[in-house]
């Protein structure tokens, strides 16, 4: 370990400066008209990063002491502890830096949306009635992580099957930084197991789509009523059957995109018109930011926007117990336990992944 290069690394760092500068800043942004919403990010960051750092160079002190410690002292005994005093501060210096690495990855990556709500979209893809059950196995592992998190979730849209699956399945999950969380969860995901119509043990493959947009606020995108349509209708559920009798679901078409979008969750048609048009809002914004994404010629935004969207990000594969992530290679094995909602450590791990190979190719 370059116990010098260290130093000389992080000694001359100017995160407690910055953090003080906008510390001051912060106390007198009404006056000045300085977004305080930045300056509020900014100085989340440098607080943070001039932790870290400030830990780090005191553990650099320990090694450095014990080091010197080392060569004065002619006790056996004490000169074995002093290196087991030397491996501990070493391995604490390794996890500061990789501490200061993780906070640096956070702030390359911020995206303005991250601390929003989120539109989650699931959708059935190739597997008939298997697939629509994997579809809702999907809804309830991120309904549970939402409950997990304190998050609110309210279903927007759903087309149940008559086996109980979803063909499709459209929510909003509301809480601080949702869209952070899961927006890397957008792509098709596979599953692989025995289906329980499936006398012979026949292993199948399923797929489903997940899509996971931020929420778009009413300043985000201006929808002119003269661009869109409202049609009203009786709900219905699996079978054709009617939910109710009067003429409560909402279908509004936006002209200018040609995009569609429907509710029918509630009695109220005000109700179901307000999610409809609070998921047509979340559409054109998403539209819009992969439209600036695109005349960016920031190669790293067009590469998270199309790794977001990749063709087969995962595969749950029943048999074996396992999950494995496509994007960064690497499995797990506790599948029961994640589909009940356990993701948080998957997917970090994913995030940090993803993020990583971003940095590496940008370089």
């Amino acid at each position: 370990m370059d116990i010098n290069a260290l130093k000389k690394k992080y000694s001359t760092s100017s995160a407690k400066k910055q953090k003080e500068s906008l510390e001051k800043k912060l106390m007198t942004a009404h006056s000045t008209g300085e977004n305080i919403s930045q300056v509020s990010v900014d100085l989340n960051y440098y607080t943070l990063l001039s932790l870290a750092i400030e830990k780090l160079l005191k553990e650099v002190e320990t090694f450095e002491q014990a080091e010197k410690m080392l060569e004065e002292e002619t006790d056996p005994e004490m000169i074995e502890m002093i290196k087991i005093e030397i491996e501990k501060s070493e391995e604490n210096i390794k996890e500061y830096e990789k501490e200061i690495e993780k906070i640096q990855i956070e702030r390359e990556f911020h995206d303005e949306d991250d601390n929003r709500s989120a539109i989650l979209e699931i959708r059935a893809g190739a597997g008939g009635d298997e697939a629509s059950l994997f579809a809702a196995d999907l809804f309830r592992m991120y309904k549970s992580f939402a409950l997990k998190n304190g998050w609110d979730i309210q279903t927007i849209d759903s087309n149940i099957t008559e086996g109980g699956g979803y063909k499709e399945i459209i929510a909003k999950i509301e809480g601080k930084n949702v869209y952070k969380k899961l927006k890397y969860e957008s792509g098709v995901h596979r599953v692989q197991r025995v289906p329980t119509t499936e006398s012979s043990g026949r292993i199948h493959t399923s797929t489903a789509s997940v899509a996971i947009l931020p929420e778009a606020k009413t300043i985000d995108v201006e929808i002119i009523p003269e661009d869109i349509r409202i049609d009203v209708m009786r709900a219905s559920g699996a079978g054709g059957q009617c939910v109710n009798k009067t003429d409560s679901a909402v279908r509004i078409t936006h002209y200018p995109s040609g995009i569609v979008v429907s509710c029918q969750e509630t009695k109220h048609q005000s109700q179901n018109k307000e999610k409809a048009m609070a998921l047509l809002r979340s559409r054109l914004y998403e539209k819009k930011r992969q439209e600036e994404a695109d005349k960016r010629s920031n190669m790293r935004s067009s590469q998270i926007g199309s790794g977001m969207r990749a063709e087969k990000i995962r595969t749950y594969n029943f048999p074996q117990n396992r999950i494995t992530d496509h994007r960064v290679k690497k499995s797990w094995h506790n599948l029961e336990s994640v589909l009940s909602g356990e993701i948080e450590e998957m997917l970090d791990d994913i995030r940090e992944g993803i993020q990583l190979e971003l940095l590496k190719d940008a370089k």
